[in-house]
């Protein structure tokens, strides 16, 4: 194993990129290296990204620029590798150090340790931009995923969350900072909110 990553086949990104150039706007795409949709790419511009870190430097550097909006879809990983350990016979652990672990050493525990939670550092980039976040949820139900929307609003200084996956159900949910939630059935209808949203906020 090379790398720890979410899975991600970066459609709905590369496909709200589209929609959004379609309607006239000026849209940069920031696409996963390991994203598995071939769809066409219409944007603007198209950059690739590997890590978290080289996502982080890309959104800092386009910062230099003016932005209407920043849409953070991006399925970014939650974890990196932290130390690696050995479990002895009698079970005590070990860290094992090299360059290159060798399969001798048998099974092993790996560390895995919270990476930084890149939106909310998108505010001090793009004070001005509407930005929206995305939170994905697979346990729970609908109002615990509202609930997970509203934090991340408050704790990352964004103007709106899309709700979505298993745990909230059929659509997407566009969530505000007070907690209200408009439910967009299907990805036409998100794409037409975000461009909405991004359009009042720059009024």
């Amino acid at each position: 194993m090379r790398r720890l990553t979410n899975f991600s086949t970066g459609r709905l990104a590369t496909e709200l990129a589209g929609f959004l150039t379609d309607r006239g706007h000026r849209v940069t795409l920031l696409l996963g290296e390991q994203a598995t949709w071939t769809g066409e790419r219409r944007a603007s511009s198209v950059k690739t990204f590997t890590t978290t870190d080289n996502l982080r430097g890309q959104l800092q550097a386009l910062a230099a620029d003016s932005w209407q909006a920043v849409f953070h879809a991006a399925a970014v990983s939650d974890f990196s590798f932290g130390k690696v350990w050995q479990r002895s016979r009698n079970g005590q652990l070990s860290e094992i150090s090299a360059g290159k672990i060798s399969t001798r050493h048998g099974a092993l525990l790996a560390e895995l340790v919270p990476t930084r939670k890149l939106i909310a550092e998108l505010r001090g980039w793009y004070g001005r931009a509407c930005l929206v976040g995305w939170k994905y949820e697979v346990d729970g139900g609908r109002p615990q995923v509202l609930e997970a929307a509203v934090r991340q609003i408050i704790e990352s200084r964004t103007d709106a969350c899309i709700a979505n996956g298993p745990a909230y159900g059929a659509g997407f949910g566009l969530v505000s900072p007070d907690g209200t939630c408009e439910n967009l059935t299907n990805e036409e209808a998100l794409f037409r909110g975000l461009e909405k949203r991004a359009s009042e906020a720059a009024r």
